[in-house]
């Protein structure tokens, strides 16, 4: 299955005392990964962003944490569509730990937006919505 994906070297900064990833991180992870793949699909939705014209509104977000990273491993974070709604989408994370081309699921992660104008529910942008459908599928 196709999915968008975002490479990650975890530093110091993402750690906490103990040494592993600090938790709040993978969330961060998810908006870095969406915020990429609007740069890269969907540009016309981020100057729509930029202009004030358009809200996308992170609903609700989650992780479920499999196993621990630590200061250097490597991480693919890949984000595919779970469910296309008029307004909305929720997306899906899978986050892989990188060990030399071998990957190994450590993390998954869901995100539900909604498409705002001010602070009412609007379609997504067409362009978002073609964007989004080539990765639909569901969980990696």
């Amino acid at each position: 299955m196709r999915g968008y994906e975002f490479h990650h070297t975890v530093t110091f900064q993402d750690t906490n005392l103990v040494g592993n990833v600090y938790y709040v991180n993978h969330l961060s992870w998810q908006g870095s990964c969406r915020e990429l793949f609007l740069r890269d699909h969907a540009p016309g939705v981020i100057k729509e962003l930029e202009r004030g014209a358009l809200r996308l509104v992170t609903v609700r977000c989650s992780c479920e944490y499999q196993d621990e990273l630590r200061a250097f491993d490597r991480v693919v974070i890949r984000m595919t569509l779970g469910d296309l709604k008029p307004a909305g989408a929720t997306l899906l994370f899978a986050y892989f730990k990188d060990a030399d081309g071998q990957l190994t699921l450590v993390a998954r992660g869901e995100q539900e937006i909604a498409c705002l104008r001010g602070s009412s529910p609007v379609q997504l942008p067409d362009e978002l919505h073609r964007a989004l459908r080539p990765y639909q599928g569901g969980r990696s």
